[in-house]
């Protein structure tokens, strides 16, 4: 057992990678979860001791905060106007890419069987969106992309981990049926549904009592872990559980949340996220002693032709889906929707690539249990956990590598003028509302007349503000050829609240201002600065 000093000074020696790895990442633009993936790697081959990934701890604290945090940053409207490509995607593609992974490896090693098989293709069979976000964020993806990327990340979990267990279930048991196979999953979905549309009300109703930011910091730090109690509880999906109430909470928060609230749970969340995903990508490179030392009962070139067959089932089975299902029905002139329009080519290979797998693969194999009802080995595990360890480095590292350079050769890149402009009418017609809750005021005598005009000339103060920085944005044309006179203009805005913030830390430092004081003047230019391009 290890001493509470060793405890510490190893998790402080994993906040020192996950720390280096990011200014690293950032440094030299290479892809985050590649970085610390690598110094897993490096871990493994030292003489340190071993760290190996426990999957119920993935599958009870890691897989739930990570979803949550997706899905507050999703758009439940977005993914509405898109859900035919995205059940496409979450759903029918992890089906076809398991069934697919388990008819080659039972072909290629007929011991291993369908249902063991199966066990394999569920693992291997859902994207894991960070790498592939992080770095379409970085590119420029448009926002729709990366809707599609995010929402097919976050469903395709409960998908595969729902036929993960019905095929273990049918390994040990030493039987397999379609049709009951079928039902278990309709209803795990169906339930874990059901759950998560219940948190996400009860969540609503208890808006009015987390009022206070802790409050409610609290209560949405524990809702992924209850909803996904909730749903094993029930023997039904519980990440599918978490996905929906996070996307009824993100949907509800404009509404329901104040700007500090909803300032801190950002705060909270991103933290969250970057803690957990670094000690997912460094699990997952340091999990190799383990995986090779278990391989010693296949032939080299049994276990090769396994490891290509399954690579190949997951990097082929998904553009050959996408291309189907879009040039299909574009082809007989089927109308798919009215709100989201077809997929163009450049999206089809931009999302065939977007294709990486990570942590919950990992969870899902190593949750495999050794024995069968029998007593007998589970088929080949060594040999299944070998490939789909390899189906998570081929993909996290190849298309890691290749996807911004392949999103600059496609020219996929969001509308950032139009984008602008949308924001800018939106500035102003939130401040003519502003303008028009002052005159009711003012009509109704609730304020006098000298307190509406004040309010309303800071109110065109700021409109002005708005329109001047607009139109050097909109003369500048994009983001990468400012205008001397913009460039000037930003510059001196993010000087004077520089000096503004230096001359209130002299404040503080002479004993005239409390901390207190200080931390909320820095609050309000934090909150100016937000607005300005960035330095």
């Amino acid at each position: 057992m290890l001493h509470p000093a060793e405890v510490v000074g190893f998790a402080l020696a994993i906040v020192a990678v996950i720390v280096l790895a990011r200014r690293l990442a950032d440094q030299f633009r290479v892809p985050y979860a590649i970085v610390l993936t690598g110094c897993g790697l490096i871990y493994a081959a030292l003489p340190l001791p071993e760290i190996r990934l426990e999957p119920q701890i993935v599958l009870w604290f890691i897989i739930p905060p990570l979803l949550y945090a997706a899905a507050l940053r999703s758009s439940l409207l977005a993914i509405r106007a898109d859900w035919r490509p995205i059940s496409s995607l979450a759903v029918a593609l992890v089906l076809v890419t398991a069934v697919a992974v388990a008819g080659l490896i039972s072909a290629v090693v007929p011991a291993i069987g369908l249902a063991a098989g199966l066990v394999l293709g569920a693992a291997v069979a859902p994207p894991d969106p960070v790498a592939a976000l992080s770095i379409g964020r970085r590119a420029g993806l448009p926002s729709r992309m990366q809707t599609l990327i995010g929402a097919e990340g976050m469903l395709n979990d409960a998908t595969a981990l729902t036929i993960l267990q019905v095929a273990v279930a049918a390994t040990v048991a030493r039987r397999f049926s379609f049709g009951l196979a079928v039902g278990e999953f309709l209803l795990a979905s169906a339930g874990g549904l059901a759950i998560g549309v219940a948190f996400g009300f009860l969540l609503r109703l208890a808006r009015p009592l987390l009022r206070n930011p802790l409050r409610a910091n609290a209560v949405s730090l524990a809702t992924p872990f209850a909803a996904y109690l909730a749903g094993q509880a029930a023997h039904v999906s519980g990440v599918l559980a978490v996905v929906i109430a996070g996307l009824m909470a993100a949907h509800d928060s404009p509404r329901d949340e104040s700007g500090v609230m909803r300032l801190q749970a950002d705060a909270v969340w991103q933290f969250i996220e970057f803690a957990l995903e670094g000690v997912v990508f460094l699990l997952i490179g340091a999990q190799l002693p383990p995986v090779l030392r278990g391989l010693h009962t296949e032939s080299a070139g049994l276990t090769a032709a396994a490891i290509l067959v399954t690579v190949a089932a997951v990097l082929l089975v998904r553009p050959a889906w996408l291309f189907l299902t879009q040039s299909v029905p574009r082809f007989f002139g089927w109308r798919l929707g009215h709100h989201a329009p077809p997929l163009t080519g450049r999206e089809v290979v931009a999302l065939s690539w977007a294709d990486t797998r990570g942590v919950i693969t990992l969870a899902a194999i190593f949750s495999v249990p050794l024995v069968v009802d029998s007593g007998a080995p589970f088929p080949d595990r060594d040999l299944l956990v070998l490939c789909a360890y390899l189906v998570v480095l081929v993909t996290l590292v190849g298309q890691g590598l290749t996807f911004a350079p392949l999103l600059r050769r496609l020219g996929l890149r969001a509308d950032e003028a139009e984008d602008a402009q949308i924001r800018h009418e939106a500035r102003l017609a939130a401040i003519t509302a502003a303008v028009r809750t002052v005159d009711d005021m003012q009509a109704s005598r609730e304020i006098p007349a000298s307190v509406a005009e004040a309010t309303r000339a800071l109110l065109r103060r700021r409109a002005d503000r708005h329109e001047r920085l607009y139109s050097m944005l909109a003369d500048a044309d994009g983001d990468t050829d400012w205008t001397p006179e913009l460039e000037a203009a930003v510059r001196v805005q993010h000087a004077v609240i520089d000096a503004q913030r230096e001359e209130l830390i002299r404040w503080r430092d002479s004993g005239r201002m409390s901390d207190d004081c200080l931390r909320t003047l820095q609050h309000e230019l934090d909150h100016e600065e937000s607005v300005i391009p960035g330095r």
